[in-house]
């Protein structure tokens, strides 16, 4: 069973209209916190971050919290991802079940290290032979409930802190979500296979301000004078910076369907407060083995549409191995292209229970 070509051309030609909300000039370097926009999870950067619609694991943290109402059993998802400059990034999430079908309650750790950094200054440029470090964590709290067969929502609270030296900053954010599942374009007639609309609005909330004794210094305050305190302390006071606001809006629909496969596709359009905006597509082919598991195989591209992008082609793997009362491990491998930055490599584990 195939999905119309020009159902999928309907859809493209809806978020491709999204461009239209573009407004100059973008507000590209205003936000902080920026590690929030990285993508967490192989198997959302495996189809190029085209994910709101599709998330079904704990993931649905950082993707869109509705899909956490997606979860049949307790989960742990662990992923790890090496990013450009020796950066090291890694997620960390639970997924619970409350009782009497309550809901999802989830729990997530975003960790970010850049590693040691030579400390350098005017008069040692090449220098001092110390070194610093930097490093940020984003810890949240969500909720998600499905509020019947065809509409989920789901919420998170972040606290997000940022760590440079002796400089430090901190924030509190919210992020909401919904996905609706419908039986449009449905080539089965049933809402698992129809088209699916979700959406979420990620890193709602306060202002960074860095402070610490980094920023403490000394000076006269009057020169010209003498008789006067030469060294008066000072503590330099740093502008707010805004978080990175991603408001995203997508549509999936399964294209393809057998007995033992099926290929879903994904779009999705996003606006952020410090770029312009963009539409992300990806697509997983399902290959089921009886009383086995599931090969899954991804691609997408990220950032089409966004001017001076270094994103690109993404690619990924994943394995679905059932073991005993028919619970899985799902096992996910995604590689993406970021153009003059290089190439990164993400890994991810999931463990049901």
């Amino acid at each position: 069973m195939f999905v119309k070509p020009k159902h999928i051309l309907i859809i493209i030609a809806f978020l491709a209209s999204t461009q239209l909300w573009a407004q100059k000039p973008y507000r590209v370097g205003t936000t902080a916190a920026n590690f929030l926009e990285i993508g967490y999870g192989a198997a959302g950067n495996a189809m190029g971050d085209a994910y709101v619609t599709l998330v079904n694991d704990v993931s649905g943290l950082y993707w869109n919290p509705a899909g956490l109402a997606a979860l049949q059993y307790n989960e742990v998802q662990l992923f790890h991802q090496p990013w450009i400059a020796d950066i090291s990034t890694n997620f960390l999430g639970v997924g619970l079940k409350l009782p009497r079908g309550y809901g999802i309650l989830g729990l997530g750790l975003i960790n970010v290290a850049y590693g040691d950094i030579e400390v350098t200054n005017l008069e040692a440029q090449e220098g001092t032979g110390e070194l610093y470090n930097a490093s940020e964590y984003a810890m949240s709290l969500a909720f998600a409930r499905n509020l019947t067969d065809w509409f989920s929502f789901g919420a998170s609270g972040k606290f997000i802190y940022s760590k440079i030296w002796y400089l430090s900053a901190k924030a509190f954010a919210l992020d909401l979500g919904v996905i609706v599942r419908t039986r449009f374009f449905s080539i089965t007639g049933k809402r698992e296979d129809g088209l699916r609309i979700g959406m979420s609005i990620s890193n709602y909330g306060t202002r960074m301000k860095y402070s610490g004794i980094n920023l403490l210094t000394a000076v006269d305050i009057l020169p010209e004078q003498n008789g006067n305190y030469k060294d008066v302390p000072a503590d330099f006071h740093l502008q707010e910076w805004e978080l990175p606001l991603i408001f995203r809006l997508g549509v999936s629909l399964t294209a393809l369907k057998f007995e033992s496969q099926n290929l879903l596709i994904a779009l999705d359009a996003l606006h952020v407060n410090n770029n312009s905006e963009s539409v992300n597509a990806g697509l997983q082919y399902e290959l089921r083995v009886p009383q086995t598991g599931s090969l899954f195989l991804r691609g997408g591209y990220k950032a089409l549409f966004m001017e001076k992008s270094e994103y690109g082609l993404s690619l990924g793997v994943g394995l679905k191995i059932r073991f005993v009362k028919n619970k899985p491990l799902f096992i996910e491998y995604a590689f993406r292209d970021v153009g003059v930055l290089g190439k990164t490599h993400s890994y991810g584990v999931r463990v049901v229970f």
